[in-house]
């Protein structure tokens, strides 16, 4: 353990993980979460080691329009796993809160009360940080972290209807687009990429008086799926109705994701789209690893200030402004390079 700095050692973190140890899976999260340069080096020891062990669980994405209930929905999804399905489940979730305060420390456990008090349930709330759409820069880590901890469902919430889409369908098996009836321009305002991108839709709310309504939508977004193509793995996204207040219709919406897992088993596309969900990371650690290195390089931190205000002022443009800086930090890596 390092007592100076309050971490234990990478072994201590992963046997702990292993074991399913909430207290060291959660200190964990914190230290793939913290910008520290000698916690990147701890978190990259923690990856490998309990990388083996992950791999083995249901992903499952969930987006949708603000007012659609996806935290009620995924409290009672949730609770349908513990109770119906004998299952565990962890939920990696955006705070909503202001990105300057950087997130609350309650969260999204003062939205799923329920699954907030069952021993089988993990909820992280990350903070925005002002990341993509708010998704957490490490979310996909403390997916792994998570599902080698023995979670065997993992849920991944967006913050509305962005553009993190993109992110968390790239580290997830199932996308489900949830939505509310009623709400008079659905299909207009329903950005064509988030309708392509999804696995299956579900219509919450969908008691009371807005029973009807809730029928209405979903024969609409039906007939509007089927105008795109056919997805390559031959899956055709459904459009269900539930209610996350009175549990009616979770059980179908989990039915269909368990479906569409035993589909993309049988074909082999579940393989193919984890393995590219592997080099999306790679390519996404890359891109982050690069821009640390360039803001680090303290000629870069000299020169970068002077070139943002000729910008500022019109005295070269962007284009040969981001030129020059490029050239300068790839020719101070040659000369390190060449040091070494």
């Amino acid at each position: 353990m390092d007592a100076r700095r309050g971490r234990l050692t990478a072994l201590e973190y992963i046997n702990g993980i292993l074991c399913g140890d909430r207290v060291k899976l959660a200190q964990a999260i914190t230290v793939i979460e913290s910008e520290l340069e000698a916690d990147g080096e701890l978190a990259e020891r923690i990856l490998e080691g309990v990388l083996p062990q992950s791999g083995k669980s249901r992903r499952l994405g969930i987006t949708g329009v603000p007012g659609a209930g996806k935290s009620t929905f995924i409290d009672e999804l949730g609770m349908h796993l513990l109770r119906d399905q004998g299952e565990n489940v962890a939920v990696l979730s955006v705070d909503p809160s202001s990105q300057i305060s950087g997130g609350s420390i309650l969260g999204d456990k003062t939205r799923m009360t329920r699954l907030a008090a069952e021993d089988r349930a993990f909820i992280r709330p990350s903070p925005a940080r002002g990341h993509l759409g708010g998704v957490a820069r490490r979310t996909r880590e403390t997916l792994l972290l998570c599902e080698a901890a023995g979670y065997r469902n993992v849920i991944v919430e967006t913050v509305g209807v962005g553009q993190s889409e993109t992110a968390v369908r790239s580290m997830t098996d199932f996308f489900l687009l949830l939505m509310a009836p009623g709400t008079g321009d659905e299909l207009q305002g329903m950005k064509r990429g988030i309708m392509e991108m999804i696995d299956g839709m579900a219509i919450n709310k969908a008691d009371g008086d807005n029973r009807a309504r809730a029928d209405q939508a979903r024969a609409e977004y039906e007939s509007a799926l089927h105008l795109f193509p056919a997805a390559a793995d031959g899956w055709a996204p459904r459009v269900l109705t539930c209610s996350a207040l009175s549990g009616e219709g979770v059980a179908e919406v989990w039915g269909m994701v368990l479906e569409h897992g035993a589909h993309m088993k049988s074909n082999g596309h579940l393989e193919e789209r984890r393995r590219n969900q592997a080099l999306d990371w790679m390519k996404e650690l890359l891109a982050t690893g690069l821009d640390e290195m360039f803001h680090r390089d303290q000629e870069v931190g000299r020169r970068l200030p002077v070139m943002v205000e000729e910008v500022r002022r019109g005295h070269i443009s962007s284009f040969g402004a981001a030129r020059e800086m490029l050239v300068l930090f790839h020719r101070r890596g040659r000369a390190a390079g060449a040091k070494e």
